[in-house]
């Protein structure tokens, strides 16, 4: 039996918070003693019926009661480090030289001065993004938005486990890299174990709504939250239709003993279900990672289930330094936040769609988004201009644009009226290019070309 002494002397010594310790040891626990467990296809039925977004009663129109009653927690502890970042994702300019978070805090405050309604906004930083991102917010001290107090919910860090002896890794060339993030479902310990949890219920506040801070789609919807407040529902999950690019990813699904939401990963399918794991006909929806959380619930399962939700461990095989693949192996074990619908009885979906699940995950998203075919609206939304009839452009690049640095330069196009752009190899847009229909640009010579003003439109330019 592995002993769980050494991590719980390391936490306590770093100051991590009981809650997430408990949390950290029922998963070691599953490492050591169970290991991962699946759902097999035969244990599980497809969701079929999911209420749909456009058929929620309502008239658009906030309740400033339930407004009082709501927090808004954007997930902020990812670096973006696959597009070369190297502080906040949320800090990069999106569009109109406005970042992420400038267009989350002008979304909260449009909220705020049209309602009379103070509701309640957070941020669960990580130990990567706290500091960049409460210097950024500095210039928003006006708005009460400003100090650690007032906005940020700290995600926990937790250790690396050695691989071999299955104890904490130690490394002294570097002791920050024997730590990692424990994945979004830290959301739970963190924000019990911070005392936010039972400050927000003192303030009266019940609803808290929850989305990653690089989803622009994810704005609070007067519509949901009417609708979860008067369901009585703990627990709500945005999921939107899976197609085949979707095929891969989680799925929701019900389980049959005794009709509970769940939500599946490909880690949890047996190699002899793949095939109606990606049946996205079948299994029709994903989790959007938008949730809507009753937190008086939440106190209550937290109390009832010792202080730990009992979430799938997620085990990941990395080396203890990510940039040296010679350094010893270690897991990072990680949750999911949206596998909590699986621990409260009664939890629900509804049927979003796709506008509402919109993260800039590359180069190819953003360089979209900062065209014209997106447009800031009056309430602080980035969202596709009305001509575009809901759909968004379609964007390829080729890897020399993998990169944020990348695009600096390259020009910005009009896509009004494109519905798929492609660029292969090294160009630069002159002023006045026009996409119309489907367009690419090749060019497999060595030297930068310039693509000369002009519309495109329903052809394929080999440069």
């Amino acid at each position: 039996m592995s002993d769980f002494t050494p991590f719980r002397d390391k936490m306590e010594q770093a100051g991590v918070s009981e809650p997430a310790i408990l949390s950290f040891e029922r998963n070691y626990s599953i490492l050591t003693h169970r290991g991962a467990t699946s759902i097999p296809e035969d244990t599980i039925d497809p969701v079929t019926g999911l209420p749909e977004l456009g058929s929620l009663s309502g008239d658009g129109d906030f309740d400033p009661e339930l407004l009082a009653q709501t927090v808004v927690i954007k997930l902020n502890g990812g670096l973006g480090t696959s597009m070369g970042l190297q502080k906040a994702k949320s800090l990069l300019k999106v569009k109109d030289d406005q970042t992420f978070l400038d267009i989350i805090v002008n979304q909260i405050t449009h909220l705020r001065e049209t309602t009379g309604a103070a509701v309640k906004f957070l941020l669960m930083n990580s130990f990567s993004t706290s500091e960049d991102t409460l210097a950024h917010l500095e210039q928003y001290e006006d708005r009460g938005l400003a100090k650690a107090e007032e906005v940020e919910l700290r995600q926990n860090q937790i250790p690396k486990v050695d691989c071999e002896s299955l104890q904490p890794i130690e490394w002294p060339a570097n002791p920050d890299l024997e730590w990692c993030p424990p994945g979004h479902g830290d959301l739970y310990p963190a924000i019990a174990g911070s005392g936010w949890l039972d400050q927000l219920l003192e303030q009266g506040v019940k609803y808290a709504f929850v989305s990653n801070s690089d989803n622009l789609g994810a704005v609070l919807d007067a519509g949901i939250l009417k609708y979860f407040a008067d369901s009585e529902k703990p627990f709500l999950m945005e999921a939107t239709r899976r197609t085949e690019a979707d095929k891969k990813g989680g799925h929701l699904a019900v389980r049959k003993i005794d009709d509970q939401l769940l939500l599946r990963e490909v880690a949890q399918c047996e190699e002899k279900d793949l095939e109606e794991f990606q049946n996205v006909d079948k299994h029709k929806y994903f989790n959007t990672n938008s949730l809507w959380i009753r937190l008086d619930y939440l106190k209550q399962e937290l109390e009832d289930k010792g202080g730990v939700l009992p979430l799938p461990m997620i085990k990941n095989v990395k080396t203890v330094d990510p940039r040296d693949k010679e350094t010893p192996k270690v897991y990072q074990l990680e949750t999911a936040m949206g596998a909590a619908i699986e621990c409260f009885k009664g939890a629900g979906a509804i049927c979003v769609p796709r506008s509402r699940f919109a993260p800039v995950k590359t180069t190819a998203d953003l360089f979209s988004l900062r065209s014209d075919a997106y447009e800031t609206t009056e309430d602080g939304r980035i969202a596709l201009v009305p001509e575009r009839n809901g759909k968004p452009p379609v964007v390829n690049l080729s890897d020399e644009y993998k990169l944020v640095d990348s695009l600096e330069g390259l020009g910005q196009p009009s896509l009004l009226e494109a519905s798929k752009l492609s660029i292969q190899g090294s160009v630069r847009f002159s002023e006045g290019v026009v996409i119309k229909g489907e367009v690419s640009f090749a060019n497999d010579k060595d030297e930068t070309l310039w693509i000369a003003s002009g519309v495109y439109e329903n052809e394929d330019v080999v440069l």
